[in-house]
């Protein structure tokens, strides 16, 4: 590496320990560099840039006790952003979201994507990016779908079978002209519990239902992958051998007896709404219908707790809703199942961003990586 070179590194290290300490809260330049270790003037001299671009603002001088008044610094509120772009089974879902982790739009629209072709589904997608994205620099979208990607490719996918096999980021960025990073969506739900704020500490497990039954396992603050990807299937762990078969070929699987499809079934309600409705009513089907749900997914949580021995479960998407009818079958199982459950709880808590935890992750990806390289900022 030459002195060029390493010195582009310094700099690019040390704008992003600016860009990451604005991320937790504006401040001061007085204020930066006491809490990055950096000089006054090297912080002038990596903020001018970010102000002259419109990536950061400077707010009036105020005077806070003795000594100089103070500017602070903060994200331009006209400034760059992500967007986050969801394709589940039953719902399309996009959000825009700043630097400073603030969501501007987002919107929800119900859709069964199942018999629905990969160009059916990006053409919505794309028309629903375009009708919230404001005036603004835009850094990219992260589109999250319940499978398994690679090289932006959905690979396996068992409850959306049309779409293995479709470049669905390279689609997606031929109609918007930006660049999509694909991922999927119970990472991207556990992400949006640690960027920009750890909402969950740095240990745990993000589960939520769809059609399907995603995991977003997260480990020492970063969210677990494993060697191909699939780490947290918490769908498909088996938990009755020769059960009712499920879309990915086996049998006996969490989501046929735990995925809110079923729930809505056993209950005799065709949407989330109208079952939680039944449930504040005390409804006897629609309470059974969830207290054996709870009952499947604590027996398949069990699971993954004997294994990654992490400190709380965060119950997202519709599992968010029916939390407080379904917990406490989850917690009974996982109580009597977890082999440290005599010595000490795992929290169950319900997740603050509901259904739309997933979107906000994607965008979420976008801006992390901004921040992680600033250099993107400047492209």
């Amino acid at each position: 590496m030459t002195t060029v070179d390493h010195l582009r590194q310094v700099r690019l290290g040390n704008l992003r320990t600016v860009l990451l300490a604005l991320v937790d809260r504006p401040g001061s330049r007085a204020d930066l560099a006491a809490r990055t270790g950096l000089t006054k003037a090297t912080l002038s001299n990596l903020t001018e840039p970010l102000l002259a671009n419109g990536i950061l603002i400077e707010d009036a001088a105020t005077l806070a006790g003795m000594g100089r008044p103070s500017k602070p610094l903060r994200f331009h509120p006209d400034g760059p952003v992500a967007v986050g772009a969801e394709i589940n089974v039953s719902h399309l879902a996009v959000e825009t979201l700043g630097l400073d982790g603030e969501t501007i739009r987002r919107h929800l629209v119900p859709a069964d994507i199942r018999d629905t072709t990969p160009d059916e589904v990006l053409d919505r997608v794309a028309e629903l990016v375009r009708e919230i994205t404001p005036e603004r620099p835009l850094l990219g979208v992260g589109l999250a779908v319940p499978g398994v990607v690679h090289d932006g490719v959905l690979v396996r996918a068992p409850n959306l079978p049309k779409l293995v096999g479709a470049s669905l980021a390279g689609g997606l960025a031929r109609r918007l002209d930006l660049d999509v990073e694909l991922d999927n969506e119970a990472n991207l739900a556990a992400l949006a519990h640690l960027w920009p704020r750890h909402l969950a500490g740095e240990d745990f497990v993000h589960v939520s239902a769809d059609v399907g039954i995603g995991a977003g396992v997260v480990l020492g603050g970063e969210v677990y992958r494993g060697a191909s990807g699939f780490a947290g299937e918490l769908g498909h762990v088996v938990i009755e051998r020769n059960g009712v078969r499920c879309t990915c070929g086996s049998r006996g699987c969490v989501e046929r007896y735990a995925g809110l499809d079923v729930i809505l079934e056993q209950a005799g309600r065709r949407h989330l709404d109208s079952l939680a409705k039944a449930l504040k009513a005390g409804d006897p089907k629609a309470l059974k219908a969830v207290r054996d749900a709870g009952e499947a997914l604590g027996v398949g949580l069990a699971t993954l707790m004997n294994l990654f021995d992490v400190p709380a479960v965060v119950l997202g998407g519709s599992y968010a809703v029916l939390h407080e009818h379904l917990s406490v079958a989850v917690q009974s199982e996982m109580d009597s199942r977890v082999l440290a459950g005599g010595e000490r709880h795992t929290r169950l808590v319900a997740s603050p961003l509901g259904e739309f935890a997933v979107v906000r992750g994607a965008a979420g990806l976008i801006t992390r990586r901004a921040v992680q390289q600033p250099e993107r900022l400047f492209a």
